[in-house]
C-alpha cells in the first residue's frame, strides 16, 4: 500500500467526525467565553490533539473486536492500518496534547486533560459497562470549563453550561453507539445503550437532546429573545427528525451527525443572541 493511502487510512482511523466536531465546539465555547483569537486556537488545538489520541486508541484497543464484527468502516479492522501504527499515533497525539494543554494554564489545561482521561477510560473498558455514559457526561461537561478556565482571570462556567454539556455528552454517546448495538453485543460489549435496547436508546437520546436545548434556552436566566428561541426551534426539529429516523431504523447513522449539528446550532444562535458564556 502506498504511503499516501496509509496516511489517509490513518486519518480515517482517528474518528475524524467526532474529533473535528468536539474541537470546533471547544473553539466555539472559547469564543463565547470572550477569549482572544490566539487563545481560542490554542483551546481548539489542545482539544483536537486529545481527541486524536482518543480516536486512535479506540481503534487500537478494539482492533480484534472490530475485526470479528467485520467493521469495514474501521481502517485498523479492515487491515488498512496496522494496530501498532494506530497505537503509536495515539501515544504521539497524547504527548503533543500535554504541552498544548499546559499552555492554557494549569486550570484550563487540567480541564482539557480530564476530557482526554475520560476518553481513554471509556476505551479501556468503561464502554462495556452500565457506566458507559459517564465518561461522555464528564468530558462534554468539562468543555465549557476548558474555555472559561483558560480565560484571564480563570473562572468556572455557570451551572447551566456544565449541565448542558453533560447532557449533550450522554446524548452523543447514545447516538454514536446506537447503529452498532448488535455488533457490540455479539463481541461482549454491554454499555448503557445495549442494556436499554435500540428503540429505547433512540427515544432517550431524543429526550436528552430536547433537555439540552431547553437548558441552553432558559439556563442563562435573561429573556431568551428571538435568536435563542430560533436556535431552540431549529435544534428540536433536527433532533426530532433524526431520532424518529433512528427509532424506525436503529442502523441509521444520522442521529450522531444530527446531535453534532444541534450542538453547533445552539452555539451559533446563542452567540447571535449576544449572551456570553
Amino acid at each position: 500500500m502506498s504511503s499516501s493511502r496509509q496516511a489517509r487510512a490513518l486519518a480515517l482511523s482517528c474518528h475524524p467526525l467526532p474529533s473535528v466536531a468536539v474541537s470546533a465546539l471547544g473553539a466555539g465555547l472559547a469564543a463565547l467565553a470572550g477569549l482572544p483569537v490566539g487563545r481560542v486556537v490554542l483551546v481548539m488545538m489542545a482539544v483536537f490533539t486529545g481527541q486524536l489520541s482518543i480516536g486512535w486508541s479506540n481503534d487500537y484497543l478494539d482492533a480484534e473486536r472490530d475485526r470479528v464484527a467485520r467493521r469495514a468502516d474501521k481502517p485498523v479492522a479492515a487491515g488498512a492500518v496496522a494496530p501498532r501504527v494506530a497505537g503509536a499515533a495515539a501515544v504521539v497525539a497524547l504527548i503533543v496534547s500535554l504541552p498544548l494543554s499546559a499552555a492554557l494554564g494549569w486550570r484550563g489545561g487540567a480541564a482539557a486533560l480530564v476530557i482526554v482521561l475520560c476518553g481513554w477510560l471509556y476505551n479501556l473498558g468503561l464502554k462495556a459497562t452500565a457506566l458507559s455514559w459517564l465518561p461522555y457526561a464528564i468530558a462534554f461537561g468539562m468543555l465549557p470549563a476548558v474555555a472559561t478556565l483558560s480565560a484571564s482571570p480563570a473562572r468556572w462556567p455557570a451551572g447551566w453550561a456544565l449541565t448542558a454539556g453533560a447532557l449533550l455528552g450522554v446524548a452523543a454517546h447514545l447516538a454514536n453507539v446506537l447503529p452498532d448495538v448488535r455488533e457490540d453485543v455479539a463481541t461482549g460489549v454491554r454499555g448503557l445503550p445495549h442494556r436499554l435496547g435500540t428503540r429505547a436508546t433512540a427515544l432517550t437520546a431524543a429526550a436528552i437532546l430536547l433537555a439540552v436545548s431547553a437548558v441552553v434556552l432558559f439556563g442563562p436566566g435573561a429573556q431568551p429573545g428571538r435568536w435563542r428561541w430560533s436556535g431552540f426551534a431549529a435544534a428540536v426539529m433536527v433532533a426530532g427528525t433524526a431520532s424518529a429516523t433512528a427509532y424506525r431504523d436503529p442502523s441509521s447513522r444520522w442521529l450522531f451527525p444530527a446531535t453534532i449539528l444541534m450542538a453547533a446550532m445552539n452555539v451559533v444562535f446563542f452567540a447571535l443572541s449576544g449572551t456570553r458564556l
